[in-house]
């Protein structure tokens, strides 16, 4: 794994930006309720990560998990030496239409090891980053869905839900996460009266503002997790004035602190 390791770190590290990204640890983190809002590939190439309330299921170096748009998973990222790493490659729905269609029961992941198949692939694609101009991404993707299907797992539509009605809400705020968009506003986008937005959501077991939240500060985790970037700075770019506020309603999410969080990537 020390390859993709090396040349995943060069293309992150790259002004061109890439179209994955790498979590790392040198301190074992704890998270709670992360948001999975798209098909989301993670490979864990150094340490270990558990997934569930238990720590059901296992996910060591060499392996992947690949969780569905609809999840909100409980995780553990614990480093083995040196640190935890992981690479994660986030799918769009429309990447699954290459795949035959599956009318098995929906999954909310599925877990395999990378064989050196697997590997070739993901190391073409991280190295893509360096030339791969951004409309030709959709298609890379595709090619690697269909790589994973030829090495035996053919059943990855399982993992796709249909877009609801939360899901398109959630695109519309993250347009713009500075902006406080009203239930009315939204409903109004969306062809719909605010109290049968309102409605439709209480029947997915959600609501406006839980969908706000989970977008700002899943955003927050993201950028924790891959930048250095001041809280205060992460705060304001996802929408809250106060950092004190911000640092409240993202530890009765994670379970953390931004702080806390960030020391896990930083040496003592």
């Amino acid at each position: 794994m020390k390859d993709l390791i090396a040349h995943a770190r060069q293309a992150i590290a790259s002004e061109k930006g890439a179209p994955f990204s790498v979590y790392h640890a040198i301190k074992e983190q704890t998270i709670i309720n992360v948001p999975i809002t798209k098909p989301l590939l993670i490979c864990v190439l150094d340490g270990t990560k558990r997934l569930g309330v238990n720590s059901e299921v296992i996910c060591d170096s060499g392996e992947f998990v690949f969780l569905s748009n609809n999840p909100q998973v409980h995780l553990r990222n614990i480093p083995r030496g040196a640190e935890y790493f992981a690479l994660l490659i986030e799918f769009e729905l429309s990447d699954f239409e290459c795949l035959p269609s599956d009318s098995n029961p929906k999954e909310p992941m599925i877990k395999g090891k990378v064989n050196d198949a697997l590997y070739q692939s993901l190391l073409q694609f991280v190295d893509c980053a360096s030339y791969l101009p951004d409309s030709l991404w959709a298609s890379r993707r595709q090619e690697l869905l269909q790589i994973f299907q030829h090495e035996g797992f053919p059943n990855l539509r399982c993992i796709t839900t249909t877009p609801d009605l939360s899901h398109q809400v959630y695109r519309l705020v993250s347009t713009d996460l500075s902006a406080d968009m009203s239930s009315q506003w939204l409903a109004a986008e969306l062809a719909l009266s605010e109290s049968t937005l309102r409605r439709k959501l209480r029947v997915e077991g959600t609501s406006v503002q839980e969908i706000k939240d989970r977008v700002k500060l899943g955003t927050a985790l993201h950028l924790i997790q891959t930048t250095f970037e001041s809280i205060g700075i992460i705060a304001e770019r996802c929408g809250y004035q106060s950092q004190s506020r911000f640092t409240g309603k993202f530890k009765q999410r994670f379970g953390i602190t931004p702080t806390a969080l960030r020391k896990t990537r930083m040496p003592d």
